[in-house]
Order: structure tokens, then sequence, then C-alpha cells
């Protein structure tokens, strides 16, 4: 950055977590690409176990992805400079500016975070370097006092950066008036003179109706009211970075897809493009729940905790209904920990993931894996190695694993066919390294074919389509004018 020169930016923090946030600040992104700015997101602190690999072999938050793609830029590791990804209840893998710096439990994290800053504040300031405007997404809620002190997340960040903050309540949760007139006043007056504007997402019906609610948010605050913002109906078309916000598919489909969730499940957007498919019916299966006995195919997703998600898959019962599943013909097919869990054994002699040692996996793939300290994070195309299609995805794991079914990959990557993956030899169970493959249009195509059904859904362009309608939900909703003001009176 320039000696000097302060590049306009906001931060949109929110009143609790899940307020629309992310969406917001991706629908803004689009939105001021548009008009030709150099916009980039930004989020000092993120929790997921939804990553992007960036191009430069580092990995992000989701949502921060997402974000890039309606900035129209490409992803950095600057954009999230810290993401927590839970490994347990109380732990979690700690990644700095792409990289992994080791594992901290949450009350060791929350001693230590502090030190993180001058980290945040540099990728801040390299994010910055030739942009027009920088839009900064907070976590969780500044609101949360008893978490104030040493926060990079919100307050903590926009005071050191010297940000101006908009303050994000969600309507459709209740309580919105409580929830910004409440925020106000629990928060020191240097952090609420920072609050220069609020917003109210997520509004169902006549917004007009909402009127007087405004005024009284304005009057208790001071605060300057950008807008209240409709229901946006097709939010759930975007990936997603919580957990909590997986969702079936919409329709009844011919061909059926059962996913197990497990406690740990992790880059759980690989299903979006499955669930979108108007042929697809797929089905999430929850603790307690059988697999459903009449899937043509069971999908084991990505897990945090291979280890620890494979005894819980035991657990649920469901290692007997798959082994029924086999049985009756039915198709299996493993992602990365999925993929993992498939084979005879998992060994984990450093401890990564907890106790030394070596588990039995599920044993329907002839290989065994054994976890390492480093990490595979790489963006990759290829094909499919039985019907040829094109596909591209990024692998993002620990872990190397070999046996005899490897010698049958699941997929060719890169110019120099680089075997990825295994396939058992009659064909019907499948695991790969590969996140992201299902929305590579002619892969998926090939795999509804297989199952009965089709597809002729060009998934990246109906994102790129919804990003362009959430921009124009935003400009019609929101003061984008009084926006900018705030953010280039920094």
């Amino acid at each position: 950055m320039a000696a000097g020169r302060r590049i306009p930016a906001l931060m949109i923090q929110g009143t609790g977590s899940n307020v629309g946030k992310s969406l917001v600040v991706a629908g803004l992104c689009r939105l001021f690409a548009d008009r030709g700015l150099k916009v980039r997101p930004f989020k000092p602190q993120n929790m997921s176990n939804n990553a992007a690999v960036t191009s430069d072999g580092g990995e992000i938050g989701r949502a921060q992805g997402l974000q890039a793609m309606a900035a129209r830029v490409p992803l950095s590791v600057h954009m999230n400079p810290v993401l927590l990804k839970p490994e347990t209840d109380v732990g979690a893998q700690v990644i700095v500016q792409g990289r992994r710096a080791g594992t901290m439990r949450a009350r060791e994290y929350g001693s230590r975070k502090a030190e993180l800053l001058p980290k945040v504040l540099e990728s801040f300031e390299r994010l910055s370097e030739g942009a027009d405007l920088v839009l900064v997404e907070g976590a969780g809620s500044p609101a949360e006092i008893n978490l104030r002190a040493g926060d990079i997340a919100n307050m903590g960040f926009a005071e050191a950066a010297d940000i101006p903050v908009a303050l994000c309540g969600d309507i459709d949760r209740g309580g919105v008036i409580a929830s910004l007139v409440g925020t106000h006043a629990i928060l020191p007056e240097a952090e609420r003179a920072r609050i220069k504007a609020f917003l109210v997402n997520r509004f169902r019906g006549d917004v007009s109706l909402f009127d007087d609610g405004v005024r009284e948010i304005a009057a208790r605050t001071g605060w300057r009211a950008l807008g209240v913002v409709p229901w946006f109906a097709d939010a759930h078309r975007l990936p997603a970075e919580d957990a909590l916000a997986l969702e079936e598919s919409d329709g009844d489909g011919s061909v059926k897809i059962a996913v197990p969730v497990i406690s740990r499940i992790a880059n759980f957007d690989d299903l979006d493009p499955l669930r979108l498919e108007p042929g697809v019916t797929l089905e999430l299966v929850g603790p307690g729940r059988p697999l459903p006995g009449d899937a043509d195919l069971v999908l084991l997703p990505g897990s945090k905790s291979t280890v620890g998600d494979l005894a819980f898959f035991r657990a649920q019962g469901w290692d007997i209904d798959l082994a029924a599943h086999v049985r009756r013909g039915g198709r299996v097919m493993g992602v990365c920990g999925g993929y993992q869990m498939l084979g005879r054994t998992i060994s984990d002699p450093d401890g990564i993931e907890g106790t030394p040692g070596t588990v039995d996996g599920l044993g329907l793939l002839d290989v065994d894996t054994v976890l390492t300290v480093d990490k595979r994070l790489v963006e990759v195309t290829g094909r499919h190695a039985a019907s040829g299609t094109a596909l591209a995805g990024y692998e993002i794991h620990i872990g190397r694993t070999q046996g005899p079914d490897t010698a049958r990959p699941f997929a060719l990557l890169s110019e120099g066919g680089e075997p990825d993956g295994a396939v058992s030899a009659n064909g019907r169970i499948a695991g790969t390294y590969v996140h992201g493959l299902f929305a590579s249009d002619t892969f998926r195509a090939g795999l509804l074919a297989e199952l009965g059904s089709g597809s002729t859904r060009a998934y990246e362009g109906e994102i790129d389509r919804t990003l362009d309608a959430l921009a124009a939900h935003l400009e019609a909703s929101l003061d984008i004018e009084a926006l900018l003001e705030i953010a280039r009176a920094r």
C-alpha cells in the first residue's frame, strides 16, 4: 500500500452467528465489482471445516472463497488469515495465512489469539494493496464481551485497523430490535461509536411494515439506517459454510443418494451440485437413523477427524447398514476422509487426531491409510479413469493411502495422469481425495447417468447468476451510496 494511503474499507459485523453476514459481503463484492471497483473480501478469523484451496497452495474459509468469486478475483490466503477447524468439542486445528500452525484447545487459543493480531494486520495490508475497497466480515457477535480480551475477529480487529462498522441483524430469527439495540447498550462507548450504520436482513413480506422498527432502532442507537433486505429465496443455491445449513434436495428425484452426516463433516459443499439436481433425491441421514435401504449410492463425505468420525459412524450402526447395502449390489463412494474410512486400516502413528495407533476401517476397499503431519493442499484437474470424463476440484487432506485397489485409480490428474483414489474389483466401491468434483458438469452428468438419471445443468454458471441476482437484490434494498460514503470516510 502506498505510504499514507488509506484504502476505503467497511466491516460487516452481526448481532449473532448465521445472520447473513457472509452472503451480504458476497453480494456487495459482486455489486461493487460490477461497478468497476477492485474489491477484496477479508475475514480476520473464521471457524469452519468447510475450506477452499487457494492457487498458492493454502486454505481459507469457504465463505471467503465464494466472496472472492463474487469479486471476480483469485483466492488468496490473506483473505482469511486465521481459520479454526474444529477437531473436537474443545479443540481445533489453527490455520495461519493458509498453513497449519498446530492444534489448540479452546482455552489455550483464547489466551493466545492476541498473538495472531500482527499476522492478521499484515494480511489486511497485503490484501489492500491495489484495492479500491475492502469488505470485511466479522465473526459471531461483538456483544460477546466475555470474549473481548484479545479479540481479533470483531471490534479488536476493527479498532486495530481503524475500520468503520455496519451491524447486521436478522429479523427472521425474531427479536431484531432487541438484538441491535441490545448490542448498542452492551458495547463500550468507543466501540458503539465505531458502528456507523445498521441493516436488517431476511425480512419476509412487505418491508414497509417495518418502517417504524427502523426508525426506533435509529433513534435508540444513533446509527444510520442502511435499509431492510428482503428474504433472498435463492440463497440455498450458494455454497454454505456452516454445517447447520446442510439441506436435503428440494425435489423427489428418481435417483437416491444417501449421505451419513458424520459429526465432523468437512467440505460438505461437495454435496451442493447433487442437491440441486431435479433428478436426485439427496437424503442426509442424521445420527440415530438407519441408512435407507433403497439408496442407489451411499456417499461418505469428508471429515475433519477421520478416526473419530469412523467411531461415530459405527456407533450409529451405519457400518451394518452399509454392509447390507453392498450385499444388495449397492454402490458406495467416499470422498477424502470418507475414502480413508472405506479402507482396511487407518494408522495415526504420530497421534495427529488423538491417541497414536491403528484402527480397522470399513474394509470395502483393499487399501490402508497412514495419517501424516504434512497436509496436501492443491487445485487439480484431470479425468475420471473409468469414463474419461473431465473433472476438476481440489485436495485438502493429511495422509497417504496405498494398497492393491489403487491399481484401479478413481481419477487421473494433471497432464501426467497422476493416479488418485481407488476402485474395487467389481467397480461398485470407489474412493477419491478430490473435493469439488461434483461441480464438474460432465463428470456429474456421467455419474448420474450410470445411476439412472442425468443432468443438463451448468453448476458454476448457476452460482455466477445467483451472485448477480444477490447483488441486484442488495442494490434494490440498501443505501449503497451511504455504505460507500462510510467506507471512504475511514
